[in-house]
């Protein structure tokens, strides 16, 4: 963990995150009847409980219309979940205005181009190592981990290392 990094986390009072491609492996299981399935990591959901632990909520973005996700998050207990999101960085804006926070004291992590802009203004930025725009953008921190394999958990592990070092 580079210095710099350091710096930007100790900041850190909220971390928001993209699901599909992040808490997933991007995979979507159809029936006739619509989306039935995603598969999650408990990594994740430990590393929504070790943030909380810190007092730094986890916020949730995603551009898909999921009730999955909602359940998830309802299981989490995350209390602010926006599925079918399309404007991600407008969102942030209203969020952190009503946490009376800048978008610099906050951390987001997300996979694909619909991240980008979010990700080019965050305080931290995080993307996992099977993100297809890697070429595309470079973000503050790159996980080992793949999307639905922990690559959220291990985020949310370097900023907690990162918050409780000297």
């Amino acid at each position: 963990m580079n210095s710099h990094f350091v710096q930007k986390a100790k900041k850190i009072k909220v971390v928001a995150t993209d699901i599909d491609g992040v808490w997933t492996d991007s995979g979507m299981y159809y029936t006739s009847d619509g989306e039935k399935m995603k598969c999650f990591s408990t990594y994740d959901g430990m590393g929504v409980q070790l943030l909380r632990e810190l007092n730094i909520p986890t916020i949730i973005l995603t551009s898909e219309n999921s009730e999955i996700v909602l359940r998830r998050a309802e299981k989490l207990q995350i209390n602010q979940v926006y599925i079918n999101e399309k404007q991600k960085l407008n969102r942030m804006n209203q969020i952190c205005s009503s946490l009376n926070i800048s978008i610099d004291e906050v951390a987001y992590i997300g996979d694909d181009l619909n991240d980008i802009e979010l990700l080019n203004q965050v305080g931290l930025s995080s993307m996992p190592i099977n993100s297809p725009i890697l070429d595309s953008f470079s973000p503050d921190y790159i996980t080992k981990r793949a999307g639905g394999q922990g690559a959220f958990r291990e985020f949310a592990d370097q900023i907690i290392k990162a918050r409780l070092s000297n």
